[in-house]
Parts: C-alpha cells; sequence; structure tokens
C-alpha cells in the first residue's frame, strides 16, 4: 500500500448522464463509505474526485473534458478517476489528460473501491471486455435536482438492441439484470421510509428476457405489489414492444403502480426507423399507445425522439412529425442526432447540417410544449394522485406533473390534488385529501 493510502481519503463523486449513472455512482459512493473513507461536500477538497462519465452524444464527451479541465485547476491535488461510459469507450483519450491518474471502464467499475481504498496498488487505465461482464452496480438513488422524496432503482444494465445511432450497447456490455429476491428486499427496505419508488434501467422492458428465467418485469411488479408495502411503484423508460398487453393490463389494474408511461420512439418515419435498426414500425408503436390511452385515459405518455438522423429529408421530418403530432403524447424528449464514434450511423451517407438538425429540434420542442399544455389544461378542476417532494410546496402527479401546492405540506406524502390553474411548466394545485 503507498503512503498515500495511508491518510484518511476524502472522495467526491460526480455522475454525468441518465440514471443508470447515477445509480452506479451512488453505489460507488455506499461502497467506499463502507470502506471507512470520508465523502467531501465539494470537489474542492477532495483528496479523489471520481468522474463518473456519460459518452451517448459529444456533448457529454465534451462536458466530461471541461470537467476534468476544472478540477485540475481548481485543485491541482486531487487525484482524478474517470470511470463510465467514455472511459469504456475512450480511455486512452481520457487517460492523456493532466490530472487523470486512473481510467476505468464500467467493465471494471466494482474494481473501484478496491483501488481507492488502497486494496488494489493500481495507476493507469483498468478496462475489460464489456461483453463479459455480469456483475451490476445497484444503490437506491435520489433525484440530483432537490427531489428527496423519489428513489430511483437501478434493476437492469446493458442492451441486446443494436440500434444504428447508440453507443451504449459497446459501453455497458450485454442486457443484465437484479434478482426478483434482491430487488424485493431493496424495494421493501425503501417502503419504510418512501411512498414512491422509481424503477430503472438501461433497457428497463428486458428484465428478466435471459436464458433459464422464467419471470418478465409484470411478475416482478406483481411481486413487489404483493410482498412489499410501497405505496407506488412507477417505470422509468420502457421500450414500446415491451409494452406487453400483461404490462399494461397490470398498471391499469393497480392503484399502487403509477399512469405513467415513456416508451421511446426516436422517429415517426418508417424509412428511418429502418436505418436506426429500430425493432418496430410507427404503426406497431401507434398499437401500443392506443392501448395504453385506452386502458389508462389519463396516463401521462412520453417519448424520446430524435431530429437529423442520416437520410432524414424535408419530406421524411414531416413524416416523422405528423406522426408525432396524431400520438396521444403528453410530453416529449426531443435529442439532436450526434455521430458517436463505432457505431453505424456515424459513417452513413445523407448528413444533415447541423443547423437543419438543430431547427427540427425546435419543431418538435414547440410540438411537445404545445401538447404538454393541453394535457395539463384538460386536468384543472379534475383529482388527480400526487406525491409530495422537497421543497415543501411541490408535488408530482402520478402522470408526470409538476404541481406547486397553495400552502407548504411535508415531502413524502401520497395525496389527491385540484388542479386549479397553469403554470409555466406545471399546474397551480389544492391538496383536497392526504392520505
Amino acid at each position: 500500500m503507498s503512503e498515500w493510502f495511508l491518510a484518511p481519503t476524502r472522495f467526491f463523486v460526480q455522475n454525468f448522464g441518465c440514471r443508470a449513472t447515477q445509480a452506479d455512482g451512488a453505489a460507488l459512493e455506499a461502497q467506499l463509505a463502507a470502506r471507512g473513507l470520508a465523502s467531501s461536500a465539494e470537489r474542492e477538497t477532495a483528496d479523489v474526485v471520481v468522474l463518473n462519465t456519460c459518452t451517448v452524444t459529444a456533448e457529454a464527451d465534451r462536458d466530461a473534458r471541461s470537467t476534468i479541465r476544472r478540477v485540475h485547476r481548481e485543485n491541482p491535488l486531487a487525484r482524478i478517476l474517470v470511470t463510465g461510459c467514455y472511459a469504456q469507450r475512450a480511455p486512452d483519450e481520457l487517460a492523456a489528460r493532466p490530472g487523470v491518474e486512473w481510467v476505468v471502464g464500467n467493465s471494471q467499475k466494482t474494481s473501484i473501491a478496491g483501488v481507492l481504498a488502497g486494496e488494489l496498488e493500481y495507476h493507469g487505465q483498468l478496462t475489460g471486455d464489456i461483453f463479459q461482464t455480469r456483475d451490476i452496480l445497484t444503490a437506491p438513488i435520489l433525484e440530483a435536482t432537490g427531489d428527496r422524496t423519489r428513489p430511483n432503482l437501478k434493476i437492469q444494465d446493458g442492451c441486446h438492441n443494436r440500434c444504428s445511432f447508440c453507443v451504449i450497447p459497446y459501453v455497458r456490455g450485454k442486457s443484465r439484470y437484479v434478482s426478483a429476491d434482491e430487488v424485493v428486499g431493496q424495494v421493501r427496505m425503501l417502503a419504510g421510509k418512501y411512498k414512491e419508488v422509481v424503477l430503472s434501467g438501461i433497457n428497463l422492458g428486458r428484465w428478466g428476457r435471459e436464458a433459464g428465467s422464467e419471470m418478465r418485469l409484470p411478475d416482478l411488479l406483481q411481486r413487489l405489489l404483493g410482498e412489499t408495502e410501497i405505496a407506488r411503484i412507477r417505470l422509468s423508460s420502457v421500450e414500446p414492444m415491451d409494452f406487453s398487453d400483461d404490462l399494461l393490463g397490470l398498471m391499469a389494474e393497480s392503484p399502487r403502480i403509477a399512469n405513467h408511461v415513456h416508451a421511446p420512439l426516436q422517429s415517426g418515419s418508417d424509412k428511418i426507423l429502418r436505418l436506426m435498426h429500430r425493432k418496430y414500425r410507427p404503426k406497431h408503436y401507434a398499437d401500443r399507445l392506443a392501448k395504453a390511452r385506452a386502458l389508462m385515459p389519463d396516463a401521462g405518455i412520453g417519448a424520446d425522439v430524435m431530429t437529423g438522423f442520416p437520410g432524414e429529408t424535408e419530406e421524411l421530418f414531416e413524416e416523422s412529425r405528423q406522426f408525432i403530432a396524431a400520438m396521444p403524447f403528453t410530453y416529449l424528449h426531443v435529442f439532436t442526432f450526434s455521430e458517436r464514434p463505432g457505431t453505424p450511423a456515424a459513417e452513413m451517407a445523407g448528413a444533415v447540417p447541423i443547423p437543419v438538425r438543430k431547427d427540427r429540434n425546435r419543431v418538435l420542442r414547440e410540438l411537445a410544449a404545445a401538447k404538454n399544455a393541453a394535457f395539463r389544461e384538460s386536468l384543472l378542476g379534475r383529482e388527480v394522485n400526487a406525491v409530495t417532494m422537497e421543497p415543501a410546496g411541490l408535488a408530482l402527479t402520478e402522470n408526470f406533473i409538476h404541481a406547486q401546492l397553495d400552502l407548504p405540506y411535508a415531502a413524502n406524502r401520497l395525496v389527491t390534488l385540484r388542479p386549479r390553474a397553469l403554470t409555466a411548466h406545471g399546474v397551480a394545485a389544492s391538496i383536497v385529501a392526504a392520505a
């Protein structure tokens, strides 16, 4: 063990990107704390700064590089460890950055606690074949936005799909999942402190779909409903064709599962979906949303959509826009296509100029804003279930609308609200009943 590790080590973990990355960071913090290392409230006072990166877009890469420079400038004595998806994809690139002492890919993430605790003597790069990785770092996490009442629990990692634009399978590996017994145990523990738990994953709908498993996501939900006291379960993003009739039916039947469907679309153009190597067509997607809306008339329904994919002509973009306009969406996450090294789409012909990509992004964001406002307006004067949040006076409805309450109210309570007016991005509401 080096002399540096003999002194107490203060660490700071900064996470970038999706909920899965946030969950990995939370699990890493727990492992470091269990080894007696102390967390630092700020990067400037840490001995070790762990940057848990994303690489889904070029902007995410730039953000990570910028943060490395900033950390090295603000705290030149800090040892920097870079991990996460960017570290898995381009370890050499990150290792060459001034101040970076370790680069640990997702494939070796479970070794980080041992490295920083001095159990493993290691400096430099630590990466491996992500497709051989079976481990999952998991721990309940709370929203980084200040909401401390809705823990996210990652129960699945990796992806078997090979969408032509997506780098995630190459940096997250094969689909794998946390066992049902462990999920039940985690949720049972969380139910003693929280009213709502969000189940998340890289490809959540694939939970249980491995050789030898007879359980599927609806089966897991049935166990959680029967074996835990959790008041509400919310599903994060699920691929459209994984919203089976069984899953949608269970969501509609159980008042303990939030009426909230998030199904990535990416494009409403049949041709673009084929180029993306997506496993459905617009008619299949529309069928799933029609089923969801029929079973859950007041559900929040959202999607990820992309603009500027190679080959997206004005006509194909308009085809996508019209499809999106016809769907019962209540919100959209709109992304601009970003070439990812090593993905088929990065080499495709028909690149769309960046200004055009961004303009199309604006068009869809305006469409999404109009849809969201119309949905919020439809809720005025009606009763809707919600969970109160921090800071006091805020709540989130089960159909994913943020509410500003008339009066401060304790966080982490299930309530019934009556929205009475629209705010800039949500509703103003009064509490009419509390559980």
